[in-house]
Formats: C-alpha cells, structure tokens, sequence
C-alpha cells in the first residue's frame, strides 16, 4: 500500500470486517503472501526498493492461488509506474487490475489521460475489454461510472458522490474494497461489481451526513462500517455478454 493511504485504507478494512498488514519488505512478503486470503499491491509511491518486493510478493502470490489485486496508481503518468505495473501483469497471475479510467488507458496503449494520480479520461468498456483479454485478468476501471470487465461479461456501475474527487486516495480505498470482497468470492468479476456497488452507496450515504471533503472522509469509513442490506435495495446491476 503507499504511503499516502496507508492509515486511510487500513481503516477502511477494519470497518468492512477485514484485517490488513501492510508488508513492503522483501524478507517477510513471500511468507505473508501464503497466509493471506488476498493480496493487494498498490503502486502508488514506487520506488526501486518496493519494485522488486512487488514482484516477488506477486509471484508469491500465484505460486500459492490467492486472489491478486493489482493498483496501477498513476500509469501514464511516468513511464515506471507504467512498465512496472505491465512487468507485474506479465510475471504473475493477476486477478484483478484495479485503476481508474485513465490508468487502465494508459496500460491497454491508448494514452491514458492521468494528472498526478487523477484519471481525466472516464473508463470504457472497450479499453476495459481489451486490458482484460490481453491479460487474462478482471479488469475494474473507476469513474463516475465504474466498468467491470473480465473479457466475456461487462458491467456499468454508476452513482457515488461528487464528494469523493476531494478526498486524496478514494482509488486506494476502494481497492482495499475490492481485495475483501475478493477473499471471499472468488469469482473476481462478480467481486469487483459487488465491491463497486457497495462503496458507491458508501459514498452517497456519506455525502449525506456531510458536505465538506474532510467530515467525508470520516463518514465514507462510517457508511462502510454502517452499510446494511437496507442501504442496497432496489440495486439492479445488469451484467452483459462481450461481442467478441
């Protein structure tokens, strides 16, 4: 996880019911790796210490079956982040490629539109379906409309708040989302539209116990914590088949 989000996402997983470590020596990450029921590598503040323990954790995390969700943080913005987010894809078997609109461009070739960490493309289907064929992974592209591919089905999840494009580091909450969702159903296309669709209401339901970016943030970690069956109903997700 990078540094930025470390304590934010750590919190978010406690308040949906999971438990993290955030593991970034090479030393330790291959025995966490066969002990964790999901492993998520998060780009965000690469360095050429962190690239080869992301690597080996990745490859660990294959060797031993576990769900990989991979967060290309900032691709296209700086050839690294790039290249070392396609190594990853290449030497492992990762199993959910989770970034926003303009990260997941950037990957497929098609000049991802990325300021910072900011995506200023929306995500799409056909780049989505593309990545996700190229790769053999699920593919969860955020925006203001999310798109789930994994190469067969797609899906298009919108809602969520306006509110979130204030609170640095929504992307990498949403992912620790996605990783718990996908440590118990391993159906990762199925994963990532249900972790959509429940930080989306999170989102809106926090929007609505607060306007300003600051108390937001604390009532996102709330809404996860607090999100009933309640809060989902009357959610219809159409899934449709690919045309290729």
């Amino acid at each position: 996880m990078n540094f930025v989000v470390m304590n934010d996402s750590a919190n978010i997983a406690l308040a949906i019911g999971a438990s993290t470590i955030m593991a970034h020596a090479i030393e330790e990450v291959e025995e966490l790796a066969s002990i964790a029921d999901a492993i998520y590598i998060n780009i965000g503040t690469l360095d050429s210490y962190w690239i080869p323990s992301m690597i080996t954790l990745a490859k660990a995390a294959s060797r031993n079956g576990k769900p990989l969700i991979l967060d290309p943080v900032g691709a296209g913005a700086t050839r690294l982040r790039t290249e070392t987010s396609i190594r990853i894809l290449r030497e492992a078997d990762v199993t959910i490629l989770k970034g926003n609109g303009g990260e997941i461009a950037a990957i497929a070739g098609s000049g991802g539109l990325v300021k910072g960490v900011d995506s200023l493309g929306d995500a799409r289907v056909d780049i989505a379906e593309r990545v996700a064929r190229e790769f053999g992974v699920t593919v969860f592209a955020s925006g203001e409309v999310d798109v789930v591919s994994d190469g067969s089905r797609y899906s298009e999840i919108g809602g969520g708040s306006s509110m979130s494009r204030y609170v640095t580091g929504m992307g990498c909450m949403l992912g620790t989302v996605v990783a718990a969702f996908a440590s118990v159903n391993r159906d990762p296309f199925i994963a990532s539209v249900n972790a959509s669709v429940f930080f989306k209401r999170a989102a809106e339901l926090a929007f609505r116990r607060a306007r300003e970016p600051g108390s937001f943030k604390v009532e996102l970690i709330n809404a996860v914590y607090s999100l009933s069956m309640e809060h989902l109903e009357g959610v219809a997700i159409e899934v449709r088949r690919s045309s290729q």
